[in-house]
């Protein structure tokens, strides 16, 4: 899997850029706030149709422009594909694959997939839920189409529910509503932990042995899904995850009626991150939980190939500046088998250990 060309219009600070890539690794350097993570997001988009950086595509176009236009040339599944998204300030946006019309994002994701590394990742750990349950949510999305479709009604339900419980004192009519709301909740989110689960199951696998590798053996990661309490076993299949989660809601259903607030689903799930039996976030070290964000982000990439057949597109964005050398080349080790892009602040020796192209980034221009 590759993206061997990008044309960017009016997106961020790029008001027309062309670009063509190496297969295997894509080097980007410049100053801070030339362009760097806007040309990687842009790439990122193309795989998944968001941006971790951009709360609406609004931010994405260019000050002075009303629309902005993203295309890249893919090699994938031993063809070739043309993505093309289409982002206006004032309607919906527009997706293509190949000049046929896209209803949903997932149909970028089935083309195209990319793994995005940056340095708040490396926080991931000493972070709170919500950060993790962003790592699971961005991977399943473009893994798994019905995940996606699952996550977007479930957060529809619980944004509805989340209304008739703030608003029901003043107009009691709403509760009427709620079972119809409830059991929406309950059959995406079931579908919602399935997945999760499943994914943990194996991304656990993964990093304890990416992480017992860069610790030189000396440390034993692990990596345990966190779901609603009466869920004992989340990797049992989904009608019995729907059966469990409907009575979790059904005892829950007087306490969030009296906060007014829905307590307890998957927007609160979590991942519990343990180095040698104690919990990371609380007792390891900066180097430990580093060390440890690196084996997750990097199992998330295995993973993907396993699954699909080819690796996803690595974007490593100005993340091995934040490591020592010895993290650095832990990850440099591990980036072969696909194609690369990364980003950094200096053009120094990086194009002589890795090769492919090298990319000088000013004001929104790229130069070879």
């Amino acid at each position: 899997m590759q993206i061997d060309r990008l044309s960017l219009e009016n997106f961020r600070n790029y008001t027309r850029q062309e670009l063509f890539f190496d297969p295997v690794c894509n080097v980007i350097f410049g100053e801070n706030a030339q362009g760097k993570t806007n040309l990687l997001e842009a790439v990122q988009y193309l795989s998944c149709g968001r941006s971790n950086r951009a709360k609406s595509d609004r931010e994405l176009i260019g000050f002075q422009a009303e629309n902005a236009v993203l295309v890249g040339n893919i090699f994938s599944r031993n063809r070739d594909f043309v993505l093309r998204t289409e982002l206006y300030r004032e309607k919906r946006r527009k997706l293509w694959v190949n000049k046929v019309p896209s209803k949903t994002a997932s149909d970028l994701s089935q083309v195209f997939q990319t793994v995005f590394f940056c340095p708040e990742d490396l926080l991931l750990i000493r972070d709170g839920a919500a950060a993790r349950r962003r790592f699971l949510d961005n991977a399943l999305c473009q893994l798994r189409p019905r995940y996606a479709a699952a996550l977007a009604a479930y957060r529809r339900a619980y944004a509805h529910k989340t209304r008739i419980l703030r608003d029901c004192e003043e107009q009691r009519d709403l509760l009427d509503t709620l079972p119809e709301f409830n059991e929406r909740l309950i059959q995406s989110g079931a579908v919602v932990i399935h997945y999760r689960a499943q994914f943990t199951k194996k991304l656990a696998a993964i990093a304890a042995a990416n992480h017992a590798d860069c610790s030189g053996g000396k440390e034993h990661l692990s990596v345990v899904y966190k779901t609603v309490s009466t869920i004992q076993n989340p990797l049992e299949d989904i009608p019995a995850l729907t059966q469990q989660f409907r009575a979790h809601m059904e005892a829950h259903r007087s306490a969030e009626l009296a906060s007014r607030l829905c307590l307890s689903g998957p927007h609160k799930d979590d991942l519990l991150v343990e180095i040698d039996g104690r919990d990371a976030k609380t007792y390891s070290s900066q180097g430990q939980t580093r060390t440890a964000a690196l084996s997750l982000k990097l199992a998330e990439r295995e993973i993907y190939q396993n699954v699909t057949g080819e690796a996803p597109i690595l974007l490593l964005d100005d993340v091995l500046s934040e490591l020592d050398p010895r993290r650095q080349e832990f990850v440099l080790n591990r980036i072969a088998g696909g194609q690369v892009f990364i980003t950094c602040c200096e053009d120094d020796r990086l194009p002589v250990l890795l090769g492919g192209r090298v990319f000088h980034i000013f004001a929104g221009q790229a130069t070879e």
